[in-house]
Parts: structure tokens; C-alpha cells; sequence
């Protein structure tokens, strides 16, 4: 995705928007070819929390690698949500009909339902209006308990801080687990993910813990998995010895830091190989000198 455009509609949720916002914005600071852009049916859109919004009323030209985010807004005054356009819905269907990637976060899912890409599909939202999409859209799937699902290029998440989660996953899955470190780090934010809801990154599903040593650990592996990484230097890194670092990594994690190496390798050359990179030059890419260990490691994946 290059190209990230927000729609915003009335009483928008300011977090909604501005968490996916600063992760997509981040990523470009690291040189990762983002460009943002906020739309809107009117000029100036007001917010649930009372800051007005300026946006723009023409729709960028869009090609598959782009996003489509549709933030949340405030429920209780408009219980079936704010009147959206045929025209804006038709953008929506047709630029996931060509191939590109929709989003929303919290009940910005109401929209993707009235372009129909829900139909079919699982989905989520913020726990209040969950019965309400169900009703709307009973050909939905609606997903209760997990902070956000995936289903054919319709992303959809529960809400607030949880399309910070949705966007990290984007990256993660766009350019590998150490850019989405990179960018959590930066953010000062530990991605979270419910373990109801099986997810592709390891760097997100083993960060659910609270140990500051550990989570350094995971800092120095996210950032070169595909090295060699040696316990000895991790430790010293940590400030703990090489045995108490296996012990915390290991209870807080489940895994020792080389199965958490292996494991981060191992997802990101799975990404390159359904890319279309062989077998043999997707291990290069991620640090296995000899290919016979990938294919070993993927043997072994369920």
C-alpha cells in the first residue's frame, strides 16, 4: 500500500483516526512510500470530540497496492450512523473489485456493509454497535471478542486503540515484523492481539507480556532477524545473564529468543513465498544459509 486515504464522515472519533494515521505516518518517516490522504462529502467535518476536520471532496486515483480507512464515529446521537453517498460507496466497492485493500476501525464497519463487501465476509466492531452491523447486515459475519479480522482485503477492527493494531498489522505484513517494530518503538506503543484471533505476526502475538527486558530483547531480534544473533550478545544487551534471559523470554513469550528468531523468519519468508519468491531465495532473504532449514520449519507449521 503507497497510498492510504481516510474517509471521514460526521462525528468522527479522533483516535479512530488519528492512531491508524500516525502508524501509516511513521512507516513513511522511515522511508517506506506512504502517502496520506483524508475525504470527505463536505469540506469541514465535525468530530465527536468537538475539533473540527478539513478534508478534501475528490478522490485520489487508486491502484491495488492502495488503502481505503474508514474511521469510527460517535454512535449514541445516530443509532444507525450518518448518511453516506452512493457515490462514496461506490469508491469503496469498486477500488476492493480492482484489487485494493479496505479498512475500517470501530463502526466505520457500517460502511463497508452498505457497499456490501461485508456480505460473506468476517468482521468486527466496537462491542456497543456489534448487535447493530449484525441486524444491518445479516449476511455478515460478525466476530465478537477480538480486536480485528481480515477476510479477503476487508479489514475491519473493534475500535479506538484497536486500529492502531489493524495498521500495525498492515505494515507487518507489508514489509516484514522488524518495520513494524520499528514504528511501535517509535510510537512508544506494544501492539496487542487477542489470542482468540490467530494472527500472521509473531512480532504482535508475543507482545502481550509486560517485561521491559524481554520486550528489549524482542527490540534487538525484530530489528536484525535475518542475523545471526548470538544469546551471549543478547544478554549482554539485556544486562542479564544468558540463562536468566532464556528463563523471562521463555515464560513471557513461550518460545526461547531462537524459536522467536526462527519464528519471525519464518513468517516473513512464508510473506515473500506467496509473493511469488522461491523457496531457496526467500531463505536467503531472511538469514537461513541453507534452504533445507526453511523447508524444515515450514514442515513443521500446521
Amino acid at each position: 500500500m503507497s497510498h492510504i486515504v481516510f474517509f471521514l464522515v460526521p462525528g468522527v472519533h479522533l483516535l479512530d483516526l488519528a492512531g491508524p494515521a500516525q502508524v501509516f505516518s511513521t512507516a513513511a518517516d522511515f522511508g517506506h512510500p506512504y502517502t496520506l490522504t483524508y475525504v470527505a462529502e463536505r469540506p469541514q467535518i465535525p468530530t465527536a470530540q468537538g475539533l473540527p476536520l478539513v478534508a478534501g471532496l475528490d478522490w485520489p486515483e487508486l491502484g491495488p497496492d492502495d488503502l481505503i480507512m474508514v474511521p469510527g464515529w460517535r454512535t449514541g446521537s445516530q443509532p444507525d450512523g450518518p448518511a453516506i453517498g452512493a457515490a462514496s460507496l461506490r469508491v469503496l466497492r469498486d477500488h476492493h473489485a480492482r484489487g485494493g485493500t479496505v479498512a475500517s476501525v470501530c463502526a466505520g464497519a457500517e460502511a463497508l456493509g452498505r457497499a456490501g463487501l461485508l456480505d460473506g465476509r468476517r468482521c468486527t466492531t466496537h462491542h456497543d454497535v456489534q448487535d447493530e452491523l449484525a441486524a444491518h447486515h445479516p449476511r455478515a459475519v460478525v466476530v465478537r471478542d477480538v480486536l480485528f479480522t481480515s477476510d479477503d482485503r476487508v479489514i475491519t477492527s473493534a475500535g479506538i486503540a484497536s486500529g492502531i493494531d489493524l495498521a500495525l498489522h498492515l505494515v507487518a505484513s507489508r514489509h516484514g515484523p522488524a518495520v513494524a517494530a520499528q514504528v511501535a518503538r517509535e510510537m512508544v506503543v506494544y501492539a496487542r492481539r487477542n489470542g482468540h484471533e490467530p494472527q500472521s505476526s509473531a512480532m504482535l502475538r508475543h507482545r502481550s507480556h509486560l517485561d521491559d527486558t524481554v520486550h528489549h530483547t524482542q527490540d534487538l531480534i525484530d530489528a536484525r532477524f535475518d542475523q545471526p544473533l548470538r544469546l551471549a550478545a543478547l544478554a549482554s544487551a539485556a544486562g542479564v545473564s544468558e540463562r536468566t534471559l532464556t528463563r523471562l523470554f521463555t515464560r513471557a513469550t513461550g518460545l526461547t529468543p531462537l524459536r522467536y528468531q526462527q519464528t519471525l523468519r519464518l513468517e516473513r519468508a512464508q510473506h515473500l513465498i506467496s509473493h511469488g519468491t522461491t523457496i531457496d531465495a526467500a531463505a536467503r532473504s531472511v538469514g537461513f544459509e541453507d534452504p533445507r532449514m526453511l523447508r524444515r520449519l515450514r514442515a513443521r507449521t500446521p
